[in-house]
């Protein structure tokens, strides 16, 4: 059975500042979870044109997640079964991720529609989607303020930030107290519709259940990091952020193929991504 998800996810953000703090989230988390066993790996990363996008970026990525396969799957499926192919395209302020080639469950389908408006949380059909789609969909507010201790928010490790607490030093914005998404400014929302299909006879719906908890749970980490490291990327401008993630994929290359040592798993997280950069550039 196909399931259609909407996550909407308010943040104390302009959309002008989400792009930028979004990028350098997703290329820092990248980086603290690339070892030289398992981790994250870019294929292919180059400007594209599309007639329903418009101009963007075009990004190829693997993902090795020998060590995130759930207890219940490893009894049929080995560790070098997960590794996952993911195609994007973005172009702000709307994108679509495709997952595929995952050699275990080749006859799976997981499509990512996203959209970003300056409100907080409000717009009913952003996704323009049919009375069928709507009478299917289900609809979740994630609230970056709160906290989740399900499988995959343990799984994933990220580090643990109380928003309730936390103020940016450079832009004075939190605590992120109850009811901060009704009356916070500025505010702008990430709409994620994910539509997963496995058609997998007495499989199939744990399996989309399962991707399905494990996106929210990434949702999740990703925004309430992109918030809690305001004070790092608050700032930047996009032509920083792409060479930042020119000099990221080549730290990622490296990482991955270079032999692991015991010890180093969480060296260098005090620092900024810019630090790490700075490093990984003097290098190459």
């Amino acid at each position: 059975m196909v399931q259609i998800k909407e996550f909407r996810i308010v943040m104390p953000m302009s959309m002008e500042e989400y792009e930028i703090g979004l990028s350098y989230t997703i290329m820092k988390m990248e980086q603290q979870n690339t070892n030289s066993k398992e981790g994250v790996e870019v294929l292919r990363q180059v400007p594209f044109e599309d007639e329903k996008l418009g101009k963007g970026q075009f990004t190829s990525k693997v993902y090795h997640l020998q060590s995130k396969i759930p207890s219940w799957m490893k009894g049929f499926a080995p560790s070098s079964a997960l590794t996952v192919h993911e195609d994007s395209w973005c172009a702000f302020p709307k994108s679509r991720t495709v997952g595929e080639n995952c050699p275990l469950f080749s006859k799976c389908s997981l499509t990512i529609d996203t959209v970003t408006r300056p409100d907080n949380g409000c717009s009913e059909n952003v996704h323009n989607l049919t009375s069928e789609q709507l009478a299917a969909r289900e609809v979740e507010i994630i609230d970056i303020a709160s906290i989740s201790r399900d499988y995959w928010s343990k799984v994933i490790g990220a580090p643990n930030v109380d928003l309730t607490t936390f103020k940016s030093q450079r832009t004075e914005r939190g605590p992120l107290l109850k009811g901060w998404m009704d009356s916070c400014v500025p505010v702008m929302t990430t709409y994620k519709l994910l539509i997963m299909d496995a058609p997998i006879w007495g499989l199939g719906e744990r399996l989309e259940d399962c991707i399905i908890a494990g996106e929210r749970a990434l949702f999740l980490a990703c925004h309430r990091l992109c918030f809690a490291w305001i004070d790092e990327w608050y700032g930047m401008t996009m032509e920083q952020i792409r060479e930042m993630e020119r000099q990221t994929d080549m730290l990622l290359k490296k990482t991955l193929k270079k032999p692991g040592k015991a010890g180093s798993k969480h060296e260098g997280n005090k620092k900024t991504l810019k630090d790490e950069i700075v490093a990984v550039g003097s290098c190459t």
